[in-house]
């Protein structure tokens, strides 16, 4: 590309060009990164360039993009270059101090709703309250508070920086009336006592990801996801942290839902089992992997 000063470029010329250029260099999805990258430059959606497919770019329009490109070639997740990812629908804004928002994570909140559900029509008229365990950018409550105008959430998170994102997406999305963000660490022993209410559901997408796999994943995930939203110790240290402080939080018969590690179901199950949850089940996700644990706390 950088030989092409002269050239006068078409989107569609444009995209094909960095799509190749994507995947010589290895760039994952090159094409949607080239696509998404465009898009983000003209403040429109994909389809966009798609429908404008003709339009020329601009000196100055190839020069930004061109940055754009620089910043993937160094490894920087898309997301973080447009600052926005998309989670079950909507849009959030994502920066360096949350983790990105997950498809997979979609399953926790899809299996969290129907439990909501299930919950709100055996208790007509009580406020249904919901935890939110490691809030991150707040995806995971925000979407909830959406999809369900009966519920109040408490997001925590030990991270102020990421509670400003969240905070800014609960604005985004119109449900900052029913979301309160929470600095709070999940491994203090007295995170039980924060709270002026039980909870009905406890929510988490926990660090999960053990210490020794650290280094084995993708450059992407290593030098500019946030470490300590992905890793613990020995891979299941929240888990215990979680299931541990739940009996001071939950309501009686109240229930929690996890995201989980491919190959942690036993394991965390096993711990959800010693902390006195009944009902344990284990749900796998559109590629087969378990990938969601629950659980009801016994009375």
């Amino acid at each position: 590309m950088a030989a092409e000063h002269e050239r006068v470029w078409s989107v569609v010329d444009l995209l094909k060009t960095t799509s190749d250029f994507f995947a010589r260099k290895q760039v994952d999805e090159p094409r949607l990164s080239a696509e998404l990258l465009l898009a983000h430059l003209f403040r429109e959606n994909r389809l966009w360039l798609y429908l404008n497919h003709e339009r020329q770019v601009t000196r100055v329009e190839l020069a930004s993009f061109r940055e754009l490109c620089r910043q993937r070639l160094e490894g920087r997740p898309v997301q973080y270059i447009t600052g926005e990812q998309f989670f079950y629908g909507r849009a959030f804004a994502v920066d360096e101090c949350v983790l990105i928002p997950r498809p997979e994570t979609e399953l926790l909140v899809e299996h969290v709703s129907g439990m909501l559900a299930a919950l709100k029509e055996q208790h007509q008229d009580e406020a249904i309250r919901v935890l939110d365990v490691g809030t991150g950018s707040g995806c995971i409550a925000v979407t909830l508070a959406a999809l369900l105008p009966y519920i109040h959430v408490a997001a925590i998170d030990c991270s102020s920086a990421a509670l400003e994102v969240a905070r800014g997406n609960a604005e985004r999305h119109g449900v900052q009336g029913r979301v309160d963000f929470i600095e709070a660490d999940l491994f203090d022993p007295e995170l039980g006592s924060r709270f002026r209410h039980s909870f009905d559901l406890i929510v988490s997408n926990p660090p999960y990801i053990p210490e020794p796999e650290w280094e084995g994943l993708q450059k992407e995930i290593r030098c500019f996801e946030p470490k300590e939203a992905l890793v613990t110790s020995g891979g299941t240290a929240t888990y215990l942290a979680i299931c541990k402080s739940a009996p001071c939080m939950l309501k009686s018969r109240g229930a929690i839902s996890m995201e989980i590690h491919a190959d942690a179901a036993p394991v965390v199950s096993g711990i959800m089992e010693s902390e006195g949850f009944r009902g344990i089940s284990v749900f796998k996700d559109y590629s087969g992997h378990d990938r969601v644990v629950s659980g009801t706390l016994e009375s």
